[in-house]
């Protein structure tokens, strides 16, 4: 499919940019808004640490002044005060653009029906994700996720970030871009189609996999980037070996950074599109936006994606009639 199949008509393409007239004129008055606000609530901070600091010094002894244990703790106060009231100042800003995106995304994703829009929530979809696709993490963070029905079939789409332990030490379990979907034939079990990882990294996916059985596809571009398992041999091994192979080698030419993922777990079929880049974020709240620049990407981005998870829910139904 070329990206074209997605966009709007002309029609469309008019309302859209009558909504964008719209927008852009909050957006305007809303930077204009924070530009005033950052500046006096952080400069209200400043000030009254500045006076308690002087208040204090008038009781302090000469050579604690500025540095004593109440100047630190001023300090250390102020400085916690100066976050929070930035993100206070800024609210504004990102308040209209959550609720904007709420108004455009069902606009712009005209081929998309049933749409429903949701941010910072649990998908549906994801307790059924099979563990052995991602391996263990112990913080997940969902941004936008994305339902309704395409080409007849119901899915699921969500930016996930699953990150295994904190800090520097911490690893990315999944950063990107969850399609679930329905199948149209169910797979008897769990087959999963993952990229192949370290010695330390497998052998905490292993934990979830102990009743995993490894399979190989004959492929040996393949078979050096993803580990195949399943709890269904018999009925993973056609499919291994066949149209999930073709499927596989199709998306590394379509998303050629990073090893897509594939998953079967009954009639539920996902496919993981590892990516650092955030799909349908607006602009900063400086930024004029723009049909062209802005919006026309976020839709053929999503189209694509579809298109990718529609072609990936037909391999089980293609390797039967091919049987």
């Amino acid at each position: 499919m070329e990206a074209a199949d997605f966009m709007p008509d002309e029609t469309d393409i008019a309302g859209i940019k009558r909504d964008l007239e719209a927008y852009e004129a909050r957006r305007a008055s809303a930077y204009r808004q924070v530009r005033w606000r950052v500046p006096l609530f952080i400069g209200l901070v400043l000030v009254f640490v500045a006076l308690i600091a002087w208040l204090f010094n008038m009781v302090a002894d000469p050579y604690e002044r500025w540095f004593s244990t109440p100047h630190v703790l001023l300090y250390v106060v102020g400085f916690v005060a100066a976050i929070l009231l930035y993100f206070q100042a800024v609210k504004p800003t990102s308040t209209l653009q959550q609720s904007f995106r709420k108004t455009l995304l069902p606009i712009i994703f005209g081929f998309i029906r049933d749409m429903r829009y949701e941010h910072d929530v649990t998908p549906n979809s994801f307790d059924r994700l099979p563990r052995e696709t991602i391996g263990t993490f112990n913080s997940k963070r969902f941004d936008d996720v994305i339902s309704g029905r395409y080409e007849g079939f119901p899915f699921e789409l969500y930016e996930a970030d699953l990150r295994q332990g904190t800090g520097k030490s911490g690893t990315i379990a999944f950063k990107g871009v969850v399609v679930a979907f329905e199948t149209i034939v169910p797979f008897p079990g769990i087959l999963v189609a993952a990229r192949r990882t370290n010695v330390a990294v497998g052998f905490f996916r292993g934990m979830f996999a102990s009743k995993m059985q490894e399979l190989s596809c004959g492929v040996p571009e393949l078979d050096a980037a993803y580990d195949f398992h399943t709890d269904n041999v018999e009925a993973a091994q056609p499919l291994v070996s066949g149209r999930l192979a073709q499927a596989l080698t199709w998306l590394r030419e379509t998303w050629p950074d990073h090893p897509a993922r594939v998953a079967l777990n009954g009639s539920d079929g996902f496919l993981l599109l590892p990516q650092a880049k955030d799909f349908f974020e607006l602009p900063d709240i400086s930024v004029q936006l723009d049909y062209a620049k802005h919006v026309a990407p976020m839709i053929s981005d999503m189209g694509a994606m579809l298109a990718t998870a529609a072609l990936v829910r037909k391999i089980g139904a293609r390797d039967e009639a091919a049987g």
